[in-house]
């Protein structure tokens, strides 16, 4: 009988031994979670910071150009909703203007960036952002008292 009762007690404390090494573990578990989740967070706030400035960033960049090319209060209206990729027709109504009109004031936001079409335009910007190299393009546009003769 004592035997069996060893065995018993044997059993049981290798059981709460186990038991306390499955907490530990456990608990080890929990914390390292934790860490890493405010970890996480840590970078997300971090990341939604960079958006921002980037944002804060592009509207900047986009107003020193308007200005830089003189665009006028309606082309600088028509280059933004081309840059988000409003077409001719959407643009227009918008502005509730004709399609004729939005399509020259395009033409003149393209002279006096320096390009052949929104595509480029919005490359243009797209690279600056990158890559910080605009002053090729910037050579290139058209001085606007080359565009009033």
């Amino acid at each position: 009988m004592d035997l069996i009762l060893g065995e018993t007690q044997t059993t049981l404390i290798g059981a709460d031994v186990l038991e306390n090494l499955v907490i530990i573990v456990l608990v080890v578990s929990l914390i390292g979670s934790a860490l890493e989740v405010r970890r996480v967070m840590t970078r997300q706030k971090r990341l939604e910071q960079q958006v921002k400035v980037a944002s804060g960033a592009f509207a900047n960049l986009l107003e020193e150009h308007f200005e830089s090319w003189r665009l006028t209060p309606s082309e600088g209206d028509v280059a933004l909703l081309a840059l988000k990729g409003f077409s001719i027709a959407e643009m227009a109504s918008v502005r509730k203007t004709a399609e004729g009109t939005v399509k020259a004031q395009c033409n003149a936001i393209y002279r006096k960036a320096g390009v052949s079409g929104r595509t480029q335009l919005l490359s243009l910007f797209i690279d600056e952002l990158l890559y910080g190299a605009l002053d090729e393009q910037k050579e290139k546009a058209v001085p606007v008292a080359e565009t009033q003769s």
